[in-house]
């Protein structure tokens, strides 16, 4: 029989496996669209981003195991194509800065859901100030990849 304190330790470490591959597929979206632009100051971007979202893996890798739980392994499978990143990879082939920044967008929004989401549930006390953070970061980076999208559609 599970005590209500390992339910909620089961149900954070799902809630957390999900973030991970939300943050694993962030990665590899801004990976790619530093791949695929030509401008210096938005590949920096983009790599700066991907290596936080890498951060952001270990962060709740470590809350995963200290809740006693085994991390995500892959990224999501079965939702993938309603994340945005993976449009990223088959979309924007050419360089089109204006279609690359959209597609980031698209995957922040969906990242910005999930943390916020996740933000409602009932967490152990541990795991709310990394949730917290992580979700201020997320809405920072969405809100400046919106800025950068916002000024490449009114060139």
């Amino acid at each position: 029989m599970q005590t209500e304190s390992n339910a909620n330790d089961g149900n954070a470490v799902s809630l957390l496996n999900d973030l991970i591959e939300t943050c694993r597929d962030g990665e590899k979206g801004f990976r790619s669209a530093a791949e695929k632009t030509e401008r210096g100051d938005l590949k920096q971007l983009f790599d700066r981003l991907s290596a936080q979202r890498a951060s952001f893996v270990t962060e709740l890798e470590v809350q995963v195991n200290n809740l006693g739980g085994k991390p995500a392994d892959l990224g999501h499978v079965a939702a993938v194509a309603h994340r945005g990143w993976i449009a990223v990879k088959s979309t924007v082939t050419g360089h089109d800065d204006g279609a690359i920044l959209e597609e980031c967008e698209r995957g922040e929004d969906f990242a910005k859901k999930a943390y916020a989401d996740a933000l409602t549930k009932e967490l152990p006390e541990s795991v709310q100030p990394v949730i917290a953070r992580q979700a201020s970061d997320v809405r920072a980076a969405h809100d400046q990849v919106r800025y950068l999208r916002n000024a490449a559609r009114a060139d």
